[in-house]
């Protein structure tokens, strides 16, 4: 699995997102980091990483230009201005955005230290979750069960076009103002592994659950080309929201 690790000057964050992958992942991942407008690694990042107790010798800065003949599984930005940057110019199936304040720029003592120890719990998270990715094992039953219910398959519907809906999002688009009822069914299809989720600052975003079997991907799909009348309005309502709607990293995957 190829991981790309993404930041402006690929001389602080990524570089130690790079180096605890590689430590944490044991082999596990082929791990790149790389910068929109890469400067020379700061040897804070270095003595940091070293202090952690791993090794520096491979670690430079590179440009984003270096990697863009790459095809990654995931494309992870560690600060907003590389997410946007980056727009389109990375080949990537997932993209995540991780929010890390950028240690030169933090005024408390020990800011590399304190950078590294949060991005190390991150990438912690990050393999465990991999370890445990395994493809959904859900019944036909359990499966048909589940889009027996109008805010259920609507949902479904919207996220197949939206590709990652919010709570409030959905709320709007349903024309529900039960926020408790709609987090309970989003929360329902997750649990059944229809459903995956991340976080990104206050909002947490569902989308479909990349292992979901491909015939469930295609039964939701085909419903939404074969069936579009069915959440026109929704669409419509959602569309309305215009500015209202969060913030999201932009995208940086094709």
């Amino acid at each position: 699995m190829k991981v790309l690790f993404l930041c402006t000057e690929n001389s602080a964050r990524s570089i130690m997102a790079e180096a605890l992958l590689k430590h944490h992942g044991k082999g596990e991942f082929e791990v790149f980091s790389a910068g929109t407008e890469p400067y020379a690694v700061d040897p804070r990042t270095l003595a940091t990483i070293e202090h952690f107790g791993l090794k520096t010798d491979d670690l430079h800065s590179k440009h984003l230009n270096d990697v863009t003949n790459l095809h990654f599984d995931y494309v992870i930005t560690l600060c907003d201005k590389a997410a946007k940057e980056c727009a389109n110019r990375v080949d990537g199936t997932h993209c995540l955005g991780w929010d890390f304040v950028d240690p030169k720029t933090r005024p408390e003592p020990h800011a590399f230290e304190k950078t590294l120890q949060e991005i190390n719990e991150r990438i912690k998270q990050f393999v465990q979750s991999h370890n445990k990715e395994k493809p959904v094992s859900i019944s036909p039953t359990t499966f048909y069960k589940a889009l027996a219910d109008d805010i259920r398959l609507k949902s479904l519907l919207l996220i197949a076009v939206e590709q990652e809906v919010c709570v409030c999002e959905l709320m709007t688009a349903l024309n529900e103002q039960s926020q408790p009822k709609v987090s309970r069914h989003l929360a329902q299809l997750k649990k059944q592994g229809i459903l995956s989720d991340r976080k990104h600052q206050q909002w947490v975003f569902y989308s479909l659950n990349p292992t979901l079997p491909m015939w469930m991907k295609q039964t939701i799909t085909s419903t939404v080309v074969n069936e579009p009348n069915f959440i026109e309005n929704e669409l419509a309502r959602l569309n309305a929201m215009g500015d209202d709607r969060p913030t999201r990293v932009a995208r940086c995957c094709n």
